[in-house]
């Protein structure tokens, strides 16, 4: 794309390392951000990894009923200690891994224009010498990162916990799987990217972080129950076509960063403060 070969990154990523450490002395920000996250990604899987080992032969006929069959024929095929593991770590926890950068990365992006507002520093960053596309690329990079970081750092703590807790019965690390990977490292950075690129063009028009939050979380929240439809479908696929959904999201998730870049300007931050 053109306006991705014409990014001043120096000024780019000067406005990002800005912006990253007012974040890390927010607490009001970093605390929920890792809160939830830790509670999700470390906790949850402990308490039901635990729960699922102690329960032991679990008839579940029915619920694999309800599944497609190249889901639940592999969970079928395994004995009936290890199934209950492999339906919830294995498969039901999946979609927390895609809800989670989007969660991050959209609570950090209403923050990005309207955060300024609230703080009255928007003045100064007017006044940066950067070209009005770069400053709204840079918003976007400033919440993508951490949201990324915290997905693949909670993700590598998920795996660890997983394998631990379930080895006295599965006896072998599995988790991940090639489809989890893909989902980690492919498709949950694209639909947080779409999330952003939403959230950034409110969080311009909005007045307050509140207002850009409650704005959009109308739009985000339907992102997030398709994100689970999407996780869902890819974990029954092949590689090739997970592979070829991902490209999909990351052309939208490009459509709206670039679109907004380009129709962004410093006018717009002025005409709704």
């Amino acid at each position: 794309m053109r306006i991705a070969t014409n990014v001043n990154w120096h000024a780019v990523w000067a406005v990002v390392r800005k912006d990253l450490t007012a974040v890390r002395r927010s607490k009001p920000i970093v605390i929920p951000m890792a809160l939830v996250p830790l509670l999700l990604l470390v906790v949850m899987p402990t308490l039901i990894g635990l729960f699922a080992r102690t329960a032991g032969e679990v008839d579940l006929t029915e619920a694999l009923e309800e599944l497609p069959s190249n889901v639940s024929e592999p969970i079928t095929s395994l004995p009936p200690d290890e199934q209950v593991i492999m339906l919830v770590l294995g498969f039901l926890m999946a979609g927390l891994f895609v809800i989670v950068p989007l969660m991050v990365s959209a609570v950090l992006a209403a923050d990005a224009f309207a955060g300024e507002k609230e703080r009255r520093t928007l003045e100064s960053l007017l006044h940066l010498p950067i070209r009005d596309r770069d400053l709204f690329l840079a918003k976007v990079l400033t919440a993508m990162i951490p949201a990324l970081t915290i997905s693949w750092v909670g993700f590598f703590c998920y795996a660890v916990i997983s394998n631990v807790i379930a080895w006295p019965v599965m006896e072998r690390i599995f988790i991940p799987t090639k489809l989890w990977l893909v989902m980690i490292f492919w498709v949950g950075p694209a639909v947080a990217l779409v999330g952003l690129g939403i959230m950034v063009r409110v969080s311009a028009r909005a007045r307050t972080t509140q207002e850009a939050t409650q704005l959009g979380g109308t739009v985000i929240l339907p992102v997030i129950f398709m994100s689970l439809g999407w996780t869902s479908g890819i974990l029954t696929l092949d590689l090739r076509t997970a592979f070829a959904i991902g490209a999909v999201i990351w052309v939208l998730a490009g459509w709206l960063v670039f679109g907004g870049a380009r129709r962004f300007t410093r006018g717009l931050l002025v005409e709704r403060t």
